[in-house]
């Protein structure tokens, strides 16, 4: 009988360990969940402040290029306190005049002359991003030390284009 009791009392030393354990997998899965949740939260915020910004941009543009027209102190000041305001949300221009070409931040739109190959000369269109995350790439204009060198006659550019076909094709 004393034996029944003890193995009795194991058996339910046991299942409460169980119980106990299975609790704490359950509280471990809830934080992990809540967690998730609050992550994909944050996630979709930032998505839809992104887009919104996005959106206003070609405003912010037709500001900027307004003022240079009209050279207005009230504009000036719309202008600051737009960039302060998208400052507010993490967004940061893209530095490209004078830097060099990256793809990731840049798309170039021309070439021209020059001596350093793949340094931005000239911005056609501000860029910009958060964090790391570019919202709209900078369309820049980048130095070519061949551009001189490159055939500007179309009907020699389409000789040329033909003969390097016929070359390929008899390889």
């Amino acid at each position: 009988m004393k034996n029944s009791k003890k193995q009795t009392a194991q058996k339910d030393d046991m299942a409460k360990k169980q119980l106990e354990d299975q609790l704490k997998r359950a509280l471990a899965d809830y934080h992990n969940l809540e967690r998730r949740v609050e992550e994909e939260r944050r996630l979709l915020s930032q998505l839809s402040s992104a887009l919104l910004i996005e959106k206003f941009l070609p405003v912010l543009d037709n500001l900027e290029n307004a003022q240079k027209h009209l050279n207005d102190q009230g504009l000036d000041i719309v202008i600051k306190q737009f960039k302060d305001i998208l400052s507010t949300e993490g967004v940061e221009e893209i530095e490209s005049e004078g830097t060099h070409f990256d793809p990731h931040f840049h798309e170039a739109v021309d070439t021209e002359e020059g001596p350093e190959k793949g340094k931005i000369v000239k911005v056609i269109r501000k860029g910009y991003k958060i964090g790391d995350k570019v919202l709209r790439a900078a369309q820049v204009v980048v130095e070519d030390p061949e551009q001189s060198r490159r055939v500007e006659n179309p009907v020699v550019e389409e000789v040329a284009e033909d003969a390097a076909q016929e070359v390929a094709e008899n390889v």
